[in-house]
C-alpha cells in the first residue's frame, strides 16, 4: 500500500516487484492446481483410511475376537470387564466352574441377560451363602450352585458352545498376573460339556 502511495523510483520498483509476485504465484496456483487437488484427494483418503484402521483396530481389541488374554497385577477393571463380555454373551445358559465363588461373582452375573440359567459348580471352600443364593434367585433367576471337589482350574461355559479356561479364581480377577484363554476345539466342547452333565 505504501508503495502504490509513495511517487519515487523506489516506491514503483516495489510496486511493480509486488505485482510480478502475484503474477507468478497465479500461474504457479494455475500450473499446479492438479497437484493441490491430489494432495487434497489424498489427505481425504488418509483420513478415510485413518478411520477405517481405528475400526479395524478396535474391532481386534473388542473382547469377543480376543482369543487368549493375559491380564497383569492390577488389571483388577479390565479383567472383571472381560468376564462381564463373556457372561453378557449367554443366551440360555451359564456354567461357571470355580472351587472360591463369592458374592462378587453374582455381582458380575446380575449383567446377564434375563432368562439366561446360571449353573455354578464349586468346592466347599467357596464363600458363598445359601442367603445370597436365593436373594439372586429373586431378582435374577435361575442361579443353581452345585458343590464339587472334582476339578482345580477354573472354567466358564456359554451355551454349551462356548469354553473359556481361567487361571485365576473369578472373585481374585486382577490380583496377580493370569490369563484367560477360549478353546475352541468343538469336540473338546463337547467332550467337556457332556462330562459335567
Amino acid at each position: 500500500m505504501l508503495s502504490g502511495l509513495l511517487r519515487n523510483n523506489i516506491a514503483i520498483q516495489a510496486s511493480i516487484n509486488i505485482m510480478n509476485a502475484f503474477v507468478e504465484m497465479r500461474k504457479f496456483l494455475n500450473n499446479n492446481g492438479h497437484i493441490f487437488q491430489e494432495i487434497s484427494n489424498i489427505k481425504g483418503k488418509l483420513l478415510e483410511h485413518d478411520k477405517k484402521f481405528d475400526e479395524i483396530f478396535n474391532e481386534l481389541q473388542h473382547e469377543e475376537n480376543i482369543k487368549q488374554k493375559i491380564f497383569f497385577q492390577g488389571q483388577i477393571w479390565d479383567s472383571y470387564s472381560l468376564i462381564v463380555d463373556i457372561i453378557k454373551k449367554a443366551k440360555k445358559k451359564i456354567l461357571i466352574i470355580d472351587n472360591y465363588i463369592d458374592d462378587s461373582v453374582l455381582k458380575m452375573l446380575s449383567k446377564k441377560d434375563k432368562g439366561v440359567e446360571v449353573v455354578i459348580l464349586t468346592s466347599d471352600k467357596s464363600n458363598i451363602q445359601n442367603i445370597d443364593i436365593q436373594k439372586f434367585n429373586k431378582e435374577y433367576p435361575t442361579l443353581k450352585v452345585a458343590k464339587s471337589n472334582g476339578f482345580h482350574d477354573r472354567f466358564i461355559v456359554i451355551d454349551n458352545k462356548e469354553l473359556y479356561h481361567c487361571g485365576a479364581s473369578i472373585k481374585d480377577l486382577g490380583n496377580k498376573c493370569f490369563a484367560i484363554n477360549r478353546i475352541e476345539d468343538d469336540e473338546i466342547i463337547e467332550s467337556f460339556v457332556n462330562k459335567i452333565k
